[in-house]
C-alpha cells in the first residue's frame, strides 16, 4: 500500500482568485497577434491567413520542384552547434561590421521584389523598420517604391540598393545615379537571374502585377477584406523603376532583365559605382574569386531563396570554402533558407560577415505591415542573442567555425573547395 498519500480537503473560494486572473488584452487584433507571435512560423501562419494566395505563395513559394529551398533549410536543421562551457556570457555583443556603417545585429533585411503587393505599406514599412533596429535595408529593382520614397521614409538607415543590369544599360545607370544622390551606400548586383526561373505556384494562382480581380480572387478576397481594402485604397501598386509595366514577374524579367551579362560588367560598374560593390547569387568558389578580382568588394553566397535554378548549391555548405578562398578583406554575407536566429549564427561562425533575411520579415510585413516587420526582426534578434551566449561566446566577434559543425544526413559535410 502506498505509504505517502496526500491529505485530501475542499478548495477554498478565495483561492481560485489567482487561478481565474484573465490576461489582459491590449490594442486592436494585429497588435494582439503579433503579441502572440514568438516564432518565424507563427508570422508565416497569420501572413497565410490575412494575405491572399497570390502574394502569400510569391513569397513562400521558390522553383520548379521546391528541392533547393528545402535542402537550403535542411541544412541549418541538420548542422551541430558545439558549445563552450565556463564563460562569462552576461552580455553579448552584437554589433556587426557591415559596409556604409554598422549594424547593431549580424543581419540584415535582404531586397524583395513587389513588397507592396504582400502589404500596402510596402518597401517604406520594411525601410523604418530596419532604421529602427539599426540594420541595412536593401532596396530592390523589382520595387514599389522609388529609390527617393524609401530614403525619405529611413533617412537614417543604413541602406542598399539591389540591382539587376537592365537591357537598356543607360536605364541601369539612372538607377546607380539615383541611388547614389539618395545616399544609399552599397550596391548589390544580383547576377542570378539570366532568365526567371520557374516558380509553379506563380503560375498556377495566375499572377500578375498588378493583381486582376477574377472570379477566383474575388473569391479569395472574401477571406481577406483588410487587404483588398488597402490595396484599392492606397497608391497604385506599379513597378516604381517603370511604372507602364505590367504582367507576370516572369514576364517582366525576362523583358528587362540582361541575359547577356559577363564578368566584364562588373569592371563597367565598378566605373560608374564608387561606393561598395557587391555580387549577389554567387553559387561556386570560382566565381566568388572571379568576382572579386573583376572589381566586386564582396559576394552574397545564394541561390536566390531557391527561387532559381532548383537543386543548386546550398549556400550554408558552400560558405565555408567562399571564404577560406576569398580570405579576410572581402565581404562575404549569406541568404537563403533562414528562418531562426540560430540560422543567423551559424552563418556567422562559419564565416559570412552578415546574413540576409527575405522571407522572414516578409511574413511579418504580411502579419502587420511595419509593425509586423518589427516583431518579425524582434524575434530573429532574441534568438541570436540567446544561441550566441548559449555557445558561450560573448559576442558576434568571438563566433568561429568551431562553434558548429556541418552536417548532412549521413556523415558530416567535409571543408573542402568541392564547388570550386
Amino acid at each position: 500500500m502506498p505509504t505517502s498519500r496526500q491529505p485530501r480537503r475542499l478548495p477554498r473560494p478565495a483561492e481560485f482568485a489567482p487561478l481565474l486572473q484573465l490576461k489582459r488584452r491590449r490594442g486592436g487584433l494585429t497588435a494582439r497577434r503579433l503579441a502572440d507571435a514568438h516564432t518565424i512560423a507563427d508570422l508565416r501562419r497569420i501572413a497565410r491567413h490575412t494575405t491572399p494566395t497570390g502574394p502569400f505563395e510569391y513569397v513562400d513559394g521558390a522553383a520548379d520542384q521546391e528541392i533547393g529551398l528545402r535542402r537550403a533549410r535542411q541544412a541549418f536543421a541538420d548542422l551541430e552547434f558545439r558549445p563552450g562551457i565556463l564563460r562569462d556570457v552576461s552580455h553579448a555583443d552584437l554589433d556587426t561590421p557591415v559596409p556604409g556603417g554598422s549594424s547593431a545585429l549580424p543581419f540584415g533585411l535582404a531586397p524583395t521584389g513587389w513588397t507592396r503587393m504582400m502589404h500596402s505599406a510596402g518597401e517604406r514599412a520594411v525601410a523604418a523598420a530596419a532604421q529602427r533596429a539599426g540594420i541595412p535595408y536593401t532596396l530592390s529593382t523589382m520595387g514599389t517604391t522609388s529609390i527617393g520614397d524609401v530614403a525619405a521614409a529611413a533617412p537614417e538607415a543604413v541602406k542598399w540598393f539591389q540591382l539587376y543590369l537592365w537591357k537598356d544599360r543607360e536605364r541601369s545607370l539612372r538607377l546607380v545615379s539615383d541611388a547614389r544622390a539618395a545616399g544609399y551606400s552599397a550596391l548589390l548586383v544580383t547576377v542570378d537571374v539570366p532568365v526567371a526561373g520557374n516558380r509553379v505556384r506563380d503560375v498556377h494562382n495566375g499572377l500578375t502585377i498588378p493583381p486582376q480581380l477574377t472570379l477566383r480572387t474575388f473569391l479569395d478576397a472574401a477571406h481577406r477584406p483588410r487587404w483588398w481594402f488597402d490595396f484599392l485604397t492606397t497608391e497604385p501598386l506599379r513597378f516604381a523603376a517603370d511604372p507602364t509595366r505590367s504582367g507576370s514577374p516572369g514576364m517582366f524579367a525576362d523583358d528587362i532583365f540582361d541575359s547577356t551579362v559577363t564578368f566584364d560588367d562588373l569592371v563597367w560598374l565598378r566605373e560608374a559605382w564608387p561606393g561598395t560593390l557587391i555580387v549577389k547569387g554567387v553559387q561556386t568558389v570560382a566565381d566568388a574569386v572571379a568576382a572579386v578580382e573583376h572589381g566586386a568588394d564582396g559576394v552574397v553566397v545564394s541561390n536566390h531563396g531557391g527561387r532559381q535554378l532548383d537543386r543548386a548549391p546550398v549556400p550554408l555548405h558552400l560558405l565555408p570554402a567562399v571564404r577560406k578562398a576569398l580570405g579576410d578583406g572581402p565581404t562575404v554575407m549569406l541568404d537563403t533558407g533562414i528562418t531562426h536566429g540560430s540560422d543567423i549564427v551559424a552563418a556567422i561562425a562559419l564565416g559570412a560577415d552578415l546574413a540576409l533575411v527575405g522571407r522572414a520579415y516578409l511574413y511579418g510585413l504580411m502579419a502587420g505591415g511595419e509593425a509586423g516587420v518589427t516583431r518579425a526582426i524582434e524575434i530573429l534578434a532574441d534568438e541570436v542573442e540567446r544561441t550566441v551566449r548559449l555557445l558561450g561566446a560573448r559576442g558576434v566577434a568571438d563566433l568561429s567555425p568551431d562553434h558548429v559543425r556541418l552536417m548532412t544526413r549521413r556523415a558530416p559535410v567535409p571543408l573542402t573547395d568541392w564547388a570550386v
